[in-house]
């Protein structure tokens, strides 16, 4: 059944009377209305969708386990480790994947981020690099190789291209943050932190989110323009399950992978949790905007090496048209 509001019918109430005052006052309006009205339902039924409800967008085992990373370009969504450890697989409109490149051997992916000049930075965790890649050419160097890195895990962006690191320890529940700059300059941010994964940017560059994943927190530090950080303050803390993989709207709300829970929350700026959106999987890596418009969420599930997807209210920081 099609729903419109009573103020779109009294709108096309009243465009009908101005019509039959100007344009048409011959047509009996028991015959105009019903035809109008038919016109605007249909209207409305072209535009309704369901927003937050998650279905499949690559079928299960297409990826490996270790599937994480999203990130979306050019109607291109990619993501790691397809088919087999060390690639990153390139996904159509359609859900249709196809190889985009395979690693240097050594070397397995993990975050994915895209700066404004639309190159490719990959933390490769295996070889304790930030690699980069130029998608036309597919052309791969090493931005960045760190011995002191423990695992660099997910990688968050500046629109100056200024990128940040999470480095977690597993073994030892530990983590730290570090700074990359677009010439390969590094410098720690943080260390003895709980376990570092998903981390963001504000849409107004003034903030920088960590999470921990086993202690379940999401830390806050304002930021400069630089990406010098400061003033850290608890976010959000969660009761159950893990954190992974985060993303913001342009809104500023904060999406946010709860791994075991099979859920995305999302946070609100003010670090009120206004919903979860749940998943059919258990277990996501992580999120990405992306589609025509931007306000198609992705997100990667590790147990059922698949990807999942849902229509959000907001387009994604800085989606481009």
């Amino acid at each position: 059944m099609v729903s419109c509001s009573k103020t779109q019918v009294a709108r096309m109430q009243t465009s009908c009377v101005m019509i039959l005052d100007t344009k048409i006052l011959f047509v009996d309006m028991k015959y105009l209305l019903p035809l109008l009205l038919a016109t605007l339902f249909a209207s409305c039924s072209s535009k309704t969708e369901r927003l937050f409800e998650a279905k499949d967008f690559v079928p299960d085992s297409v990826f490996t386990t270790g599937i994480e990373g999203p990130a979306f370009l050019n109607g291109q969504l990619y993501a790691v480790n397809y088919r087999e450890e060390g690639t990153i697989g390139k996904v159509d409109d359609h859900g249709n994947v196809t190889m985009f490149i395979e690693l240097p051997e050594g070397s397995i992916g993990n975050g994915i981020r895209f700066d404004l000049d639309e190159q490719m930075f990959v933390a490769d965790y295996a070889g304790h690099n930030i690699l980069k890649i130029i998608p036309e050419t597919k052309e791969l160097s090493v931005l960045v190789h760190e011995p002191d890195m423990n695992q660099p895990n997910d990688l968050a962006i500046m629109d100056n291209g200024i990128l940040f690191a999470s480095d977690p320890d597993w073994k030892n529940n530990k983590g730290q943050i570090w700074r990359i700059t677009p010439e390969g300059e590094v410098t720690l941010l943080e260390k003895n932190m709980g376990t570092t994964n998903g981390i963001e940017v504000s849409p107004d560059q003034k903030t920088l989110y960590v999470n921990e994943s086993a202690q379940r927190k999401i830390w806050k530090y304002d930021l400069d323009e630089k990406g010098n950080i400061s003033n850290k303050t608890l976010f959000y803390e969660f009761e159950d399950a893990g954190l992974d993989g985060m993303r913001c709207d342009e809104t500023g709300q904060l999406y946010v992978a709860r791994y075991d829970a099979g859920s995305v929350a999302i946070l609100t700026p003010n670090g009120k949790l206004a919903f979860e959106v749940k998943l059919k999987g258990k277990k996501p890596t992580n999120v990405a905007f992306g589609g025509n418009d931007g306000r198609s969420i992705f997100v990667t599930m590790q147990d059922r090496g698949a990807i999942e997807t849902f229509r959000a209210e907001h387009k994604g920081r800085g989606f481009q048209d």
